[in-house]
């Protein structure tokens, strides 16, 4: 099991819009499947994220984690979260019940740099995934505020995705 991020930059640097929304969105132009979410996330068997991050998902009109087991890092369980979800406020206690549960695939770490450190700081991020989208977004927040700066990355692979963005992955550690 490996634990993967593929989260969205502008060429700024920031993971969202000075609104708040994930940098991806200000593009027109974006789907989940021509800037790889969908192929990304049928090598996964689970997703683990934040409280922030999931609680957009409870009034989408399709649940988007499909069949995936799902992990929220939240002191709280949001009002309506479905029964198989896991909340735990706790990451090393979160991190072990992703680990039991683990049917043998990769887990897709989704969140803001909050969530992405506290794994990280576990030893827990695997692969650090970004996916530069070809704009400026001007403000909003950055992948790196809370990011530890002694994180060692080490490149392994690039692609082109349709449309402009580009897809790049390290290897944490």
């Amino acid at each position: 099991m490996k634990i993967r991020t593929r989260m969205c930059t502008s060429l700024d640097g920031y993971v969202t819009t000075p609104d708040g929304w994930p940098a991806q969105l200000a593009d027109p132009a974006f789907s989940p499947e021509t800037y790889g979410f969908v192929e990304f996330q049928q090598t996964c068997d689970a997703v683990l994220m934040g409280r922030t991050t999931f609680e957009p998902a409870l009034g989408a009109p399709q649940w988007p984690w499909g069949e995936l087991d799902v992990f929220v890092l939240g002191s709280s369980r949001p009002a309506g979260t479905p029964d198989h979800v896991v909340v735990d406020s706790d990451p090393a206690r979160l991190l072990e019940r992703v680990r039991e549960a683990n049917r043998g695939g990769d887990v897709h770490l989704v969140g803001g740099p909050s969530t992405i450190e506290a794994f990280r700081a576990l030893g827990a991020l695997d692969r650090l995934g970004l996916v530069v989208v070809p704009f400026f977004v001007g403000s909003g927040m950055q992948l790196t505020p809370t990011v530890a700066t002694d994180t060692a990355l080490t490149f392994e692979s690039a692609r082109p995705l349709p449309g402009g963005p580009l897809e790049v992955t390290y290897v944490c550690g």
